[in-house]
């Protein structure tokens, strides 16, 4: 193959990579259509009356809800890795923006609408930008545990405003705690009228299901509350209801916003990518292992990046991969995104249709529809499973849950993701040294003494194993530790052996702390070995100068070969 061959190929493939639907296109297999538009209309009518009260929850009218879904479906369905994730409006990432939208006090509609779609444009930008950096990586900071609390800790935030619109009170802003304090102070206000319908609702979604898990019962209940709202004149009884909602397809167009204000909005919008991320990598990688295919995490960012941008131009909230939908498109056969590409079509004929209808739907039925959707988020077998397998687990999760409910979501958030990286520093810091002795009736097999001390030791010579990798920060800790095995022993060795498996990398820092370490032993007449001692960690001990001070001879691939050298040099002394 000539060499512009082998280059042409090379962008064929980065841009498969890049834009994957040419490649599942022609590999669908035409058996799969009937189950992916049946999936279509299941998530359609999931994703109408959710997406109506997600936009509610975000501060935003409802038909922002709605303008969100299309362009975000096409966008993902083009650009994202998953062959399954349903993008939409998405609990975590409305009530992220909620909270926002309330701390600024924006009471103005208009306003309130710029906030939300800027805000979704500034994740989707900073999404896009860490896709095409391949970055990926700095999602595993949230670990799931984490991630759990968070969504647990959000959605008692969630139930506790929306039970407020369910009963007919005034909204109260703040934490978890002046919200409940709000519903208490005024419940001899409470509309028997909204409670009714609000209350009403949430009994058929819960029991309904037990009933038919065919029936799309939050669809059912958005109808049902369309029509009783208008032959009972709810409006007119007092019953707060969604109000206008414009017909038609919304015309793409740039947030009304100052350029001061979107300088502030930033932090924010990160921290509502870093969230909507979280919650779609959980969906994409659950059904991905579920199903048998994987997924690229630099290319979900991507793809999520630009299904933000495009709703927010859209006059949409943000979105993200949805684990309720994309598990409801799986049941009903949904297996590529044909499925998304169908769903759009379906919503785009909702919003010609009879999006002007939904002016008289009674608010607390999305209250309701709101409530049933989060309630399940509430994962008390997760966390209980946390503190039965890992203590430090199950302190992650409470941290983010309590940090949620005592500091607000967003700073609930940030308060979760500096846990996180405290945890990680700390295990990071917890190195312990292991003696080593040869494991009986093996060739060359070696283990810990503390673990099993029928192991066979060595005559003059003390095989120490480092038990975490060796870096700035806890290579102090790590020297004292072998200096104190070394000094523990009741005949002086005669030579060291230093197992450095773990560590495949080194920093200039770590490779000094090992060279004074080396000397040190050195002028106690000990001589050192490093043994099992990786490409990366090799290379910088050259250019560090601990290769000239040891000398090639002292640095083996194997326990094994490190022992006969210095077995060799011990006679060759002697």
């Amino acid at each position: 193959m000539s060499t512009d061959d082998t280059a042409s190929s090379s962008q064929v493939r980065r841009c498969s990579a890049r834009v994957p639907v040419p490649r599942w296109m022609r590999t669908y297999d035409r058996a799969d259509l009937r189950g992916d538009l049946l999936a279509a209309l299941v998530i359609t009518a999931l994703m109408v009356p959710q997406s109506l009260g997600y936009a509610a929850l975000a501060g935003a009218p409802v038909q922002a809800g709605l303008y969100a879904i299309p362009l975000a479906l096409i966008a993902y369905a083009l650009l994202g890795s998953s062959p399954q994730l349903v993008v939409g409006p998405v609990s975590t990432v409305s009530v992220l923006t909620g909270s926002i939208v309330a701390a600024r006090r924006l009471f103005d509609p208009s306003e309130a609408l710029a906030v939300v779609t800027t805000l979704a444009i500034i994740s989707g930008v900073i999404l896009l930008v860490a896709g095409l950096l391949r970055i990926g990586w700095v999602a595993e900071f949230l670990s799931k545990p984490i991630i759990t609390g968070f969504v647990f800790g959000l959605s008692i935030v969630i139930v506790i405003g929306e039970s407020a619109t369910l009963l007919g009170l005034p909204r109260v802003t703040g934490s978890a705690f002046n919200q409940i304090r709000g519903i208490v102070d005024t419940i001899g206000e409470v509309d028997a009228t909204t409670a009714a319908i609000g209350g009403g609702t949430l009994v058929v979604l819960f029991l309904g299901p037990k009933l038919s898990r065919v029936v799309p019962w939050g669809l059912l209940m958005v109808i049902a509350g369309l029509v009783g709202s208008r032959v009972a004149d709810l409006a007119a009884e007092g019953v707060a209801v969604v109000g206008e909602v414009p017909s038609g397809l919304p015309a793409p167009s740039v947030p009304d916003i100052a350029a001061s204000e979107v300088a502030l909005l930033v932090v924010s919008g990160a921290a509502l990518a870093m969230v909507g991320l979280a919650e779609t990598l959980s969906a994409a990688r659950l059904f991905a292992v579920r199903n048998g295919y994987q997924i690229n995490a630099d290319q979900e960012f991507v793809a999520t990046g630009v299904a933000n941008i495009a709703a927010g131009f859209s006059g949409g909230v943000g979105v993200g991969g949805s684990l309720s939908k994309t598990a409801a498109s799986d049941n009903a056969g949904g297996r590529s995104q044909i499925t998304g590409l169908a769903a759009t079509v379906l919503v785009v004929l909702v919003l010609l249709l009879f999006a002007s209808s939904l002016s008289d739907l009674p608010r607390a039925v999305l209250s309701a529809v709101v409530i049933h959707a989060v309630w399940g988020l509430m994962d008390v077998k997760a966390i209980r499973r946390y503190r039965r397998i890992r203590r430090n687990d199950f302190v992650g999760a409470l941290a983010a849950l309590i940090g949620v409910l005592v500091f607000g979501t967003l700073y609930g958030l940030l308060f979760a993701v500096a846990q996180s990286v405290l945890g990680l520093i700390y295990r990071s810091v917890q190195v312990e040294v292991d003696v080593m002795g040869k494991v009986q009736g093996e060739k060359a097999a070696w283990g810990s003494l503390g673990r099993n001390p029928d192991h066979r030791t060595q005559d003059g010579i003390l095989i120490l194993r480092l038990s975490a990798p060796l870096f700035w920060v806890n290579a102090a800790k790590a020297s004292q530790l072998i200096m104190r095995e070394v000094l523990a022993t009741t005949e002086k060795p005669r030579a060291v052996i230093i197992d450095l498996e773990a560590t495949n990398q080194l920093d200039t820092t770590s490779a000094d702390v090992l060279m004074q370490l080396i000397q040190r032993l050195r002028r106690r007449e000990i001589d050192v070995y490093l043994v099992r001692v990786m490409y990366p960690a090799r290379r910088v001990l050259r250019r560090t100068g601990v290769t000239d001070l040891i000398g090639t001879s002292h640095m083996w691939r194997t326990i094994s070969q490190g022992v006969k050298a210095a077995k060799r040099s011990a006679k060759d002394d002697a």
